[in-house]
């Protein structure tokens, strides 16, 4: 019997922010790799998703959401986004179907114009809307793009993810694979273990604080006793910041260490040993060198 051909490419997945990019990445994937929040902008830098069957391997470009900046940290989060379009064999275009047709779905369209790869309307978060709803909502985004093919999904439910990847395959050259099937990510463990520890502070605290927070990771090691020691450093803009992700006799920052350190091991596989500082660096979003120290650069 003959063997079947191993098909393989890029996958860039787009859309404005909070619409469930990383939901969907993190769902296919079958592990999170790629924070989630209800808070908009939560992903900062290209995410490489890995996924891998008999006959093909997708490796997915997680890109920032793309919307108007207002900072160079912004301007950089655009960039790479739109960067990623003429570097993959299809692009997702991700939609809030709950939501309807907005202007920032109209930006990335009249962008999407301009690039010669197939792009995959995907309608995202069907299971919040009506079932008649949802054939004068594709027919709107018909009216403004010609779409290789339209995908109606729920990312958190999982409805329709395997017809979404039947329909990636189509669109995959004949290629190597290239990672083991077992690799999830291409992004190195301190990275995924930094943006956990970031997710964590999204949740817990307040409106003026998530964009204002990094996080790097300044040690990782193994000790004799087999427990992964990881030091981390919570970056922020300003003193009062600082103040409210400490919380009251550092009762908020327990929390954080807490629930990091249990999707920490779960990723790793050990027990872990998570030390957490806070500092304090001013306006770190507006300037490039700061920008390019916590791992920010144009060209990633």
């Amino acid at each position: 019997m003959a063997k079947t051909t191993f098909k393989s490419g890029f996958v860039a997945i787009v859309g404005r922010p909070n619409v469930g990019k990383s939901t969907l990445m993190n769902h296919i994937i079958g592990q999170k790799i790629a924070i989630m929040s209800d808070k908009p902008q939560t992903t900062r830098n290209k995410i490489h998703g890995v996924y891998t069957t008999e006959d093909m391997q997708i490796v997915f470009l997680d890109t920032p959401g793309i919307h108007k900046r207002q900072s160079k940290l912004g301007d950089f989060m655009n960039t790479t986004a739109l960067n990623t379009l003429g570097e993959v064999e299809a692009v997702l275009f991700l939609v809030d179907a709950s939501e309807g047709l907005g202007g920032g779905d109209r930006f990335i369209i009249e962008r999407l114009k301009d690039v010669n790869t197939p792009v995959i309307l995907v309608m995202n978060k069907i299971d919040r809307i009506e079932p008649e709803q949802l054939l004068p909502l594709i027919e709107q985004y018909r009216e403004l793009y010609d779409f290789a093919v339209i995908v109606p999904i729920s990312a958190m439910l999982g409805n329709n993810v395997t017809t979404l990847l039947e329909q990636i395959g189509k669109y995959l050259p004949e290629g190597p694979q290239y990672y083991p099937e077992d690799q999830i990510t291409d992004h190195p463990e301190q990275f995924v273990c930094a943006e956990l520890i970031r997710e964590k502070i999204l949740h817990l605290t307040r409106e003026e604080v998530p964009h204002s927070i990094a996080v790097t990771i300044e040690d990782m090691r193994v000790e004799d006793n087999g427990v992964v020691y990881i030091s981390a450093v919570i970056f922020v803009e300003r003193d009062s910041q600082k103040g409210i992700i400490i919380g009251k006799q550092g009762a908020l920052l327990k929390e954080v260490g807490k629930l990091a350190r249990q999707d920490i091991q779960n990723l790793l596989g050990s027990k872990i040993f998570l030390e957490l500082w806070v500092k304090v660096k001013k306006d770190w979003r507006n300037q490039e060198r700061i920008l390019k120290d916590l791992g920010f650069h144009r060209d990633a």
